[in-house]
Protein backbone atom coordinates (compact mmCIF):
# COMPACT_ATOMS: atom_id res chain seq x y z
CA UNK A 1 0.00 0.00 0.00
CA UNK A 2 1.34 3.70 -1.31
CA UNK A 3 0.97 5.64 2.09
CA UNK A 4 2.42 8.65 -0.22
CA UNK A 5 1.76 9.42 -4.21
CA UNK A 6 4.13 11.00 -5.96
CA UNK A 7 1.34 13.86 -6.38
CA UNK A 8 2.04 14.82 -2.69
CA UNK A 9 5.81 14.16 -2.69
CA UNK A 10 6.32 17.19 -5.31
CA UNK A 11 5.25 20.30 -3.25
CA UNK A 12 7.12 18.83 -0.03
CA UNK A 13 10.47 19.33 -1.38
CA UNK A 14 10.52 22.76 -0.87
CA UNK A 15 9.33 22.42 2.38
CA UNK A 16 11.77 19.59 3.66
CA UNK A 17 14.06 21.47 2.30
CA UNK A 18 14.17 24.16 4.98
CA UNK A 19 13.76 21.77 7.68
CA UNK A 20 16.87 20.51 9.58
CA UNK A 21 17.35 16.84 10.19
CA UNK A 22 15.88 16.82 14.35
CA UNK A 23 16.04 13.07 14.88
CA UNK A 24 19.44 10.66 14.62
CA UNK A 25 22.91 11.94 14.21
CA UNK A 26 24.44 13.49 11.43
CA UNK A 27 28.49 13.65 10.13
CA UNK A 28 27.62 17.79 9.75
CA UNK A 29 27.81 19.69 6.39
CA UNK A 30 24.44 20.30 3.92
CA UNK A 31 23.72 16.50 3.34
CA UNK A 32 24.67 17.20 -0.07
CA UNK A 33 25.16 13.81 -1.71
CA UNK A 34 24.81 12.02 0.97
CA UNK A 35 23.66 8.82 2.56
CA UNK A 36 20.44 8.81 5.07
CA UNK A 37 19.87 5.47 7.01
CA UNK A 38 16.27 5.21 8.00
CA UNK A 39 15.79 2.73 11.05
CA UNK A 40 12.56 0.89 11.87
CA UNK A 41 11.82 1.29 15.91
CA UNK A 42 13.38 0.83 18.99
CA UNK A 43 11.03 -0.83 20.64
CA UNK A 44 10.82 -4.18 18.82
CA UNK A 45 14.09 -4.89 18.89
CA UNK A 46 17.24 -3.06 21.09
CA UNK A 47 19.72 -3.80 18.15
CA UNK A 48 18.66 -0.96 15.89
CA UNK A 49 19.60 1.76 18.32
CA UNK A 50 22.36 0.33 20.20
CA UNK A 51 23.83 -1.71 17.17
CA UNK A 52 22.88 -0.70 14.29
CA UNK A 53 23.52 3.14 14.81
CA UNK A 54 26.88 2.52 16.31
CA UNK A 55 28.28 0.20 13.39
CA UNK A 56 26.47 2.53 10.73
CA UNK A 57 28.39 6.01 12.71
CA UNK A 58 31.89 4.03 12.63
CA UNK A 59 31.98 2.96 9.30
CA UNK A 60 30.65 6.03 7.84
CA UNK A 61 33.15 8.69 10.04
CA UNK A 62 36.10 5.85 9.04
CA UNK A 63 34.49 6.65 5.56
CA UNK A 64 34.66 10.26 5.73
CA UNK A 65 31.34 10.75 4.10
CA UNK A 66 28.47 12.67 4.99
CA UNK A 67 25.53 10.73 6.53
CA UNK A 68 22.30 10.63 9.10
CA UNK A 69 20.70 8.37 11.04
CA UNK A 70 17.10 8.34 11.89
CA UNK A 71 14.37 5.94 13.24
CA UNK A 72 11.04 6.17 12.26
CA UNK A 73 9.72 4.42 15.44
CA UNK A 74 7.48 2.10 14.13
CA UNK A 75 5.33 4.34 11.82
CA UNK A 76 5.50 3.85 7.93
CA UNK A 77 4.18 7.43 7.29
CA UNK A 78 6.99 8.70 9.48
CA UNK A 79 10.02 6.87 7.51
CA UNK A 80 8.50 8.02 4.19
CA UNK A 81 8.62 11.55 5.36
CA UNK A 82 12.18 11.00 6.14
CA UNK A 83 13.02 9.46 3.32
CA UNK A 84 11.22 12.75 1.18
CA UNK A 85 13.30 14.84 3.97
CA UNK A 86 16.56 13.22 2.83
CA UNK A 87 16.12 13.32 -0.52
CA UNK A 88 14.92 16.97 -0.60
CA UNK A 89 18.05 17.87 1.73
CA UNK A 90 20.25 15.81 -1.76
CA UNK A 91 20.78 12.60 -0.21
CA UNK A 92 22.14 10.33 -3.10
CA UNK A 93 21.30 6.74 -1.13
CA UNK A 94 18.70 5.97 1.47
CA UNK A 95 19.64 3.20 3.25
CA UNK A 96 16.11 1.51 4.50
CA UNK A 97 14.93 -0.89 6.87
CA UNK A 98 11.56 -1.20 5.86
CA UNK A 99 8.49 -1.12 7.64
CA UNK A 100 6.43 -2.82 5.41
CA UNK A 101 7.18 -3.50 1.48
CA UNK A 102 4.20 -1.12 0.70
CA UNK A 103 5.62 2.07 2.42
CA UNK A 104 9.27 0.98 1.53
CA UNK A 105 8.28 0.24 -2.27
CA UNK A 106 6.91 4.34 -2.64
CA UNK A 107 10.62 5.12 -0.86
CA UNK A 108 12.07 3.46 -3.58
CA UNK A 109 9.84 4.56 -6.31
CA UNK A 110 10.58 8.30 -4.85
CA UNK A 111 14.41 8.10 -4.91
CA UNK A 112 14.85 6.39 -8.09
CA UNK A 113 12.55 9.47 -9.40
CA UNK A 114 15.38 11.53 -8.48
CA UNK A 115 18.25 9.03 -9.38
CA UNK A 116 18.87 7.85 -5.67
CA UNK A 117 19.65 4.85 -4.75
CA UNK A 118 18.23 1.82 -2.41
CA UNK A 119 19.63 -0.20 -0.30
CA UNK A 120 17.59 -2.42 1.99
CA UNK A 121 19.13 -3.38 4.81
CA UNK A 122 18.19 -6.88 6.90
CA UNK A 123 14.35 -6.90 5.19
CA UNK A 124 13.80 -7.04 2.03
CA UNK A 125 11.20 -4.96 0.19
CA UNK A 126 8.64 -7.47 -1.69
CA UNK A 127 6.66 -4.92 -3.63
CA UNK A 128 7.63 -3.22 -7.01
CA UNK A 129 10.19 -4.01 -8.91
CA UNK A 130 12.82 -3.50 -5.45
CA UNK A 131 15.89 -2.01 -4.01
CA UNK A 132 19.15 -1.32 -5.84
CA UNK A 133 21.04 -3.84 -3.32
CA UNK A 134 19.53 -6.12 -0.38
CA UNK A 135 22.32 -6.77 2.70
CA UNK A 136 21.16 -9.00 5.28
CA UNK A 137 21.79 -12.33 6.90
CA UNK A 138 20.49 -15.58 5.49
CA UNK A 139 17.11 -15.66 6.71
CA UNK A 140 16.27 -19.18 6.57
CA UNK A 141 19.51 -20.25 8.26
CA UNK A 142 18.19 -17.93 11.57
CA UNK A 143 15.15 -20.30 11.18
CA UNK A 144 17.59 -23.37 11.19
CA UNK A 145 19.26 -22.42 14.00
CA UNK A 146 16.15 -21.96 16.23
CA UNK A 147 14.71 -25.16 15.14
CA UNK A 148 17.65 -27.19 15.42
CA UNK A 149 18.15 -26.03 19.36
CA UNK A 150 14.79 -26.67 20.19
CA UNK A 151 14.85 -30.58 18.59
CA UNK A 152 17.95 -30.70 21.12
CA UNK A 153 16.23 -29.63 24.48
CA UNK A 154 12.19 -30.85 23.97
CA UNK A 155 11.76 -34.35 24.16
CA UNK A 156 8.59 -36.10 22.84
CA UNK A 157 5.31 -35.47 24.22
CA UNK A 158 6.00 -32.05 24.21
CA UNK A 159 3.72 -29.41 23.79
CA UNK A 160 5.18 -26.21 21.28
CA UNK A 161 4.06 -23.10 20.76
CA UNK A 162 5.30 -21.02 17.67
CA UNK A 163 5.45 -17.33 17.71
CA UNK A 164 6.88 -16.01 15.25
CA UNK A 165 7.82 -12.58 13.66
CA UNK A 166 5.63 -9.41 12.26
CA UNK A 167 3.48 -11.17 9.06
CA UNK A 168 4.29 -8.07 7.35
CA UNK A 169 7.99 -8.69 7.26
CA UNK A 170 9.66 -10.73 4.44
CA UNK A 171 11.98 -11.63 7.16
CA UNK A 172 9.64 -13.35 9.40
CA UNK A 173 8.52 -15.73 6.49
CA UNK A 174 12.11 -16.86 6.11
CA UNK A 175 12.38 -17.42 9.46
CA UNK A 176 9.83 -19.27 9.86
CA UNK A 177 11.06 -21.65 6.66
CA UNK A 178 13.82 -22.47 8.70
CA UNK A 179 12.51 -23.77 11.85
CA UNK A 180 9.16 -24.83 10.25
CA UNK A 181 11.39 -27.48 8.18
CA UNK A 182 13.58 -28.15 11.58
CA UNK A 183 10.36 -28.87 13.29
CA UNK A 184 7.03 -29.92 11.47
CA UNK A 185 8.05 -33.42 10.66
CA UNK A 186 7.93 -33.40 15.01
CA UNK A 187 4.34 -32.48 14.62
CA UNK A 188 3.24 -34.52 11.67
CA UNK A 189 4.64 -37.62 13.42
CA UNK A 190 2.85 -36.61 16.47
CA UNK A 191 5.57 -36.67 18.18
CA UNK A 192 5.44 -33.26 19.20
CA UNK A 193 1.55 -31.47 19.94
CA UNK A 194 1.65 -27.52 17.74
CA UNK A 195 -0.25 -25.81 20.76
CA UNK A 196 -0.38 -22.83 18.43
CA UNK A 197 1.42 -21.13 16.16
CA UNK A 198 0.39 -17.15 15.26
CA UNK A 199 2.53 -14.10 13.56
CA UNK A 200 3.10 -11.44 16.36
CA UNK A 201 1.52 -7.92 14.30
CA UNK A 202 4.80 -5.49 13.67
CA UNK A 203 7.02 -7.68 16.21
CA UNK A 204 5.58 -5.80 18.81
CA UNK A 205 6.11 -7.39 22.32
CA UNK A 206 3.06 -6.41 23.85
CA UNK A 207 1.46 -8.26 21.54
CA UNK A 208 3.56 -11.17 21.65
CA UNK A 209 2.90 -10.75 25.75
CA UNK A 210 -0.92 -11.12 25.01
CA UNK A 211 -0.50 -13.55 22.63
CA UNK A 212 1.08 -15.86 24.66
CA UNK A 213 -0.80 -15.08 27.85
CA UNK A 214 -3.58 -16.47 25.63
CA UNK A 215 -2.36 -19.40 24.78
CA UNK A 216 -1.19 -20.13 28.21
CA UNK A 217 -4.81 -19.76 28.73
CA UNK A 218 -6.50 -21.96 26.25
CA UNK A 219 -3.91 -24.81 26.87
CA UNK A 220 -4.21 -24.91 30.78
CA UNK A 221 -0.72 -23.25 30.92
CA UNK A 222 0.49 -27.04 29.34
CA UNK A 223 3.00 -25.48 27.31
CA UNK A 224 6.47 -26.94 27.37
CA UNK A 225 8.54 -25.22 24.26
CA UNK A 226 8.33 -22.09 21.95
CA UNK A 227 9.71 -20.64 19.21
CA UNK A 228 10.20 -17.09 19.30
CA UNK A 229 11.46 -15.40 16.04
CA UNK A 230 13.43 -13.28 18.35
CA UNK A 231 14.92 -12.14 21.73
CA UNK A 232 11.75 -9.17 22.06
CA UNK A 233 9.52 -12.15 21.80
CA UNK A 234 11.25 -14.60 23.78
CA UNK A 235 11.43 -11.99 26.95
CA UNK A 236 7.16 -11.86 26.43
CA UNK A 237 7.18 -15.06 27.01
CA UNK A 238 9.51 -15.12 30.11
CA UNK A 239 7.66 -12.03 31.23
CA UNK A 240 3.94 -14.06 30.80
CA UNK A 241 5.29 -17.32 32.12
CA UNK A 242 6.28 -15.34 35.26
CA UNK A 243 3.15 -13.56 35.79
CA UNK A 244 1.46 -17.42 35.82
CA UNK A 245 3.89 -18.74 37.91
CA UNK A 246 5.35 -21.60 35.98
CA UNK A 247 9.12 -22.28 35.50
CA UNK A 248 11.39 -21.02 32.95
CA UNK A 249 10.93 -23.71 29.56
CA UNK A 250 13.15 -23.69 26.14
CA UNK A 251 12.55 -20.52 24.58
CA UNK A 252 14.43 -19.85 21.05
CA UNK A 253 15.67 -15.71 20.49
CA UNK A 254 17.32 -13.66 17.67
CA UNK A 255 19.84 -10.66 17.76
CA UNK A 256 21.94 -11.86 21.05
CA UNK A 257 20.66 -8.55 22.55
CA UNK A 258 21.67 -7.47 26.44
CA UNK A 259 18.34 -9.06 27.67
CA UNK A 260 18.64 -12.34 25.77
CA UNK A 261 22.02 -13.11 26.49
CA UNK A 262 21.17 -12.20 30.28
CA UNK A 263 18.23 -14.17 30.04
CA UNK A 264 20.04 -17.12 28.63
CA UNK A 265 22.63 -17.16 31.53
CA UNK A 266 19.47 -17.11 34.18
CA UNK A 267 18.02 -19.89 32.08
CA UNK A 268 15.34 -17.84 31.00
CA UNK A 269 15.78 -18.03 27.79
CA UNK A 270 17.27 -21.55 25.52
CA UNK A 271 19.31 -19.83 22.63
CA UNK A 272 19.89 -16.66 20.50
CA UNK A 273 20.57 -16.28 16.95
CA UNK A 274 24.05 -13.98 16.94
CA UNK A 275 24.13 -11.68 13.54
CA UNK A 276 27.42 -9.86 13.94
CA UNK A 277 25.67 -7.10 13.18
CA UNK A 278 28.83 -5.11 12.65
CA UNK A 279 29.31 -6.94 9.51
CA UNK A 280 26.09 -6.33 8.42
CA UNK A 281 26.46 -2.26 8.87
CA UNK A 282 29.62 -2.25 7.54
CA UNK A 283 28.07 -4.25 4.56
CA UNK A 284 25.59 -2.04 3.60
CA UNK A 285 27.75 0.75 4.28
CA UNK A 286 30.33 -0.22 1.73
CA UNK A 287 26.87 -0.98 -0.11
CA UNK A 288 25.83 2.54 0.00
CA UNK A 289 29.42 3.82 -0.34
CA UNK A 290 29.92 1.79 -3.39
CA UNK A 291 26.60 3.54 -4.99
CA UNK A 292 27.61 6.86 -3.94
CA UNK A 293 30.82 6.99 -6.07
CA UNK A 294 28.80 5.80 -9.34
CA UNK A 295 30.25 1.72 -8.81
CA UNK A 296 28.48 -1.59 -10.58
CA UNK A 297 26.62 -2.83 -7.58
CA UNK A 298 26.32 -5.95 -9.24
CA UNK A 299 29.81 -6.72 -9.13
CA UNK A 300 30.03 -5.40 -5.72
CA UNK A 301 27.96 -7.88 -4.81
CA UNK A 302 29.86 -10.60 -6.32
CA UNK A 303 26.75 -11.42 -8.96
CA UNK A 304 24.66 -12.89 -5.79
CA UNK A 305 21.13 -12.22 -6.29
CA UNK A 306 18.09 -12.45 -4.30
CA UNK A 307 14.41 -12.50 -6.16
CA UNK A 308 11.81 -9.58 -4.60
CA UNK A 309 8.99 -11.72 -6.10
CA UNK A 310 9.41 -9.03 -9.69
CA UNK A 311 13.00 -8.51 -9.72
CA UNK A 312 16.06 -10.43 -9.11
CA UNK A 313 17.96 -7.79 -6.82
CA UNK A 314 21.49 -7.92 -5.92
CA UNK A 315 21.81 -9.18 -2.93
CA UNK A 316 24.88 -9.28 -0.17
CA UNK A 317 24.38 -12.04 2.11
CA UNK A 318 25.38 -13.02 5.73
CA UNK A 319 26.05 -16.33 7.94
CA UNK A 320 24.62 -16.61 11.52
CA UNK A 321 25.74 -18.32 14.62
CA UNK A 322 23.58 -19.94 17.17
CA UNK A 323 24.56 -18.77 20.88
CA UNK A 324 23.53 -20.71 23.78
CA UNK A 325 24.81 -20.94 27.24
CA UNK A 326 27.98 -22.93 26.27
CA UNK A 327 29.42 -20.61 23.71
CA UNK A 328 28.71 -16.88 24.78
CA UNK A 329 32.24 -15.87 25.79
CA UNK A 330 33.20 -17.50 22.40
CA UNK A 331 31.09 -15.68 20.39
CA UNK A 332 29.40 -12.64 21.10
CA UNK A 333 32.14 -11.24 23.97
CA UNK A 334 34.89 -12.44 21.84
CA UNK A 335 33.94 -10.58 19.32
CA UNK A 336 33.26 -7.83 21.10
CA UNK A 337 29.60 -7.42 20.03
CA UNK A 338 29.01 -7.90 23.81
CA UNK A 339 30.75 -7.48 27.28
CA UNK A 340 31.10 -9.17 30.22
CA UNK A 341 30.77 -5.29 31.60
CA UNK A 342 27.23 -4.67 30.11
CA UNK A 343 25.71 -8.12 30.84
CA UNK A 344 26.69 -9.17 34.16
CA UNK A 345 25.42 -6.62 36.10
CA UNK A 346 22.65 -6.66 39.43
CA UNK A 347 21.42 -10.36 39.94
CA UNK A 348 23.00 -11.60 36.58
CA UNK A 349 26.43 -11.21 38.47
CA UNK A 350 25.98 -14.62 39.89
CA UNK A 351 24.84 -16.12 36.98
CA UNK A 352 28.06 -15.22 34.71
CA UNK A 353 30.41 -16.14 37.77
CA UNK A 354 28.03 -19.80 37.56
CA UNK A 355 28.77 -19.58 33.62
CA UNK A 356 32.51 -18.53 33.96
CA UNK A 357 32.41 -15.29 32.75
CA UNK A 358 34.01 -12.59 34.57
Amino acid sequence: MNLIRRTRWLPLIAIFALIVAACGDDSGGDAEGSIWVLLPDSASSDRWENDDRRFFEESFNAAGVEYNIVNAEGDASTQITQAEQALASGAKVLVVVSLDSGSSSTIIELAHEVGAFVVDYDRLTTEGPGADVYVSFEGKNVGLAQGASLLEACPNGSNVAVLNGGDEDNNSHLFKSGYDEMINPKFDSGDWVEVDDQFVPGWDNQEALVLFEQMLLANNNEIDCVIAANDGIAGAVSSALQGAGLDPIPVTGQDATTPGIQRILSGDQLMTVYKPIQDEASAAADAAIALLNGEDIAAHAGGNTINNGQSDVPFVGLDVQSVNIDNIADTVIADGFRSVEEICVGDFEQFCADAGLS
